[in-house]
């Protein structure tokens, strides 16, 4: 596995709930820029994937929350691919507070869908490593 890839976020005051810690559908969109920020550092734009007729997908997210995020915090969402061998990888994600609290751990099973078959590619990591500029943001 590569080094992890971070980018920061601050909460928003409009991301809270009512005992005003963090939505937990909001966690999902911080990881979610994360994996796309995680992208275009590896040189891989949107219209690149849709251009090569594929799209990321993902077909399974694990949140463990441990620590609350109030508007205002600022944290750094960590992101990093984990290959195997098949049609699926591991995305490994990890959101922590500025003084270094772990606010929460995702882990999602993703893929890589052709878009003209609607099946996952049969090996995503060799499909990210011809379209990177930068393969070893993904650790190939």
């Amino acid at each position: 596995m590569a080094e992890p890839y971070s980018v920061r976020v601050e909460v928003r005051g409009y991301e809270t709930d009512t005992q005003g810690h963090l939505n937990q559908a909001v966690y999902l969109q911080y990881a979610e820029h994360a994996r796309w920020s995680l992208l275009r550092h590896a040189g891989i734009a949107q219209s690149d994937l849709l251009a090569h007729g594929v799209g990321p997908v993902a077909l399974e997210t694990n949140i463990r929350y441990l620590r609350e995020l109030r508007a205002g915090d600022e944290v750094d969402v960590e992101c990093v691919f984990a290959w195997g061998e098949g049609k699926t990888f591991r995305i490994e994600q990890t959101v922590r507070k500025a003084d270094g609290t772990v606010s929460a751990e995702i882990t999602a099973v993703g893929g890589l869908l052709d878009l003209t078959e609607r099946k996952l590619v049969a090996d995503p990591k060799e499909r990210f490593r011809k379209l990177a500029t930068n393969p070893a943001a993904f650790g190939l």
